[in-house]
């Protein structure tokens, strides 16, 4: 901050590009084990940006019921028309087949995009189910299919690396939309992918062209994020987080308590009432416990769910004595 200021002062193409971004688009191309990337002000804008780039009126979207918001109000803001997409049920690959096999005739381009992880549930997309499952459509329109995942909540916190979904899942799908603001702890949001993709975001995406990009004191410390991510040390978090995700996974299932099965410190407790939701809620705030009520109209009237997050700094004790706190709604 000191040698080069708050703000960039400029967007990219004018004279907004410091070597700091540049550099920061190298790392997290080769974290995610891609060839290029493009950095953002958040991951939203860089769904924007995606769709912006690759949609036109023969592009035909597939996506997840239960994408993440950014995704599904990118591919409106994109004007993408209502006969031109297409959604499947969560995470069923036989009602992705149907989309496949119901593509419009002249569409010369379809996008199938997902979460990587869906941040309500803490459950993951099957990448590789999805990558083998696309694969025969590819002939069958000019620019072939190109799988999406939004691994926003999977970088840097799942996988035997933290290189995400896609790590975990042992399949690499076409481009990565990921953030910062997760599991590295900065801002911003990037887009990776092949060279071709990536000139064509510098080239046509609006939230890349027209805005200023992050700061420089923004891109250092992600970059110290990557690294230390990719370090004995990040291998070291990550295990920790590990560890304490299942404890206490393992601690609500012994409570008898509800929840969607997983390895990712998300973890979901299904309530299922919304009154009981709230006084969950309260009283966990007051014995010092912060965590996230989902009722109506966020999920459906039934699927009430208190959203927990374990972290890396979280210890054995804390774990406990969350359990502890929970026990008093044993069933």
């Amino acid at each position: 901050t000191h040698k080069f200021g708050v703000g960039p002062g400029a967007v990219r193409f004018i004279d907004g590009t410091f070597s700091y971004h540049v550099e920061l688009e190298e790392r997290i191309a080769r974290f995610v084990k891609k060839p290029a990337a493009k950095i953002f002000n958040s991951a939203y804008t860089a769904n924007l940006a995606l769709a912006l780039t690759i949609n036109h009126k023969q592009t035909y979207w597939i996506g997840d019921e239960l994408n993440h918001n950014s995704i599904i109000r990118s591919m409106r803001i994109a004007n993408v028309p209502r006969e031109n997409k297409a959604i499947y049920k969560h995470n069923d690959m036989d009602e992705l087949k149907k989309c496949l096999d119901n593509i419009p005739s002249g569409m010369e381009r379809v996008v199938v995009i997902f979460d990587g992880i869906f941040s309500m549930r803490g459950d993951y997309a099957p990448i590789d189910q999805i990558v083998k499952l696309v694969e025969p459509y590819n002939d069958r329109v000019k620019d072939g299919v190109i799988t999406v995942v939004d691994d926003s909540h999977g970088i840097g916190a799942y996988g035997a690396t933290g290189r995400g979904t896609s790590e975990f899942t042992g399949a690499q799908p076409d481009v990565i939309v990921g953030t910062f603001g997760k599991a590295f702890g900065v801002n911003g949001g990037f887009i990776a992918g092949s060279p071709e993709l990536i000139e064509a975001v510098r080239q046509k995406a609006d939230t890349y062209i027209y805005t200023n990009p992050l700061s420089v004191a923004d891109c250092a410390a992600a970059i110290k994020a990557i690294e230390i991510a990719d370090s004995v040390e990040g291998g070291e978090r990550l295990r920790q987080l590990l560890n304490r995700t299942g404890q206490f996974r393992e601690g609500i299932t012994a409570l008898g308590m509800e929840s969607i099965p997983g390895h990712h410190p998300i973890v979901p407790l299904l309530v299922r009432d919304t009154a009981k939701t709230h006084e969950m809620v309260n009283r966990l705030y007051e014995k010092g416990v912060l965590v996230v009520g989902l009722t109506f109209p966020v999920v459906p009237r039934g699927d009430e769910t208190i959203r927990f997050q374990i972290n890396a700094a979280h210890t054995e004790a804390d774990v406990d004595y969350v359990l502890e706190v929970l026990s008093e709604f044993r069933k």
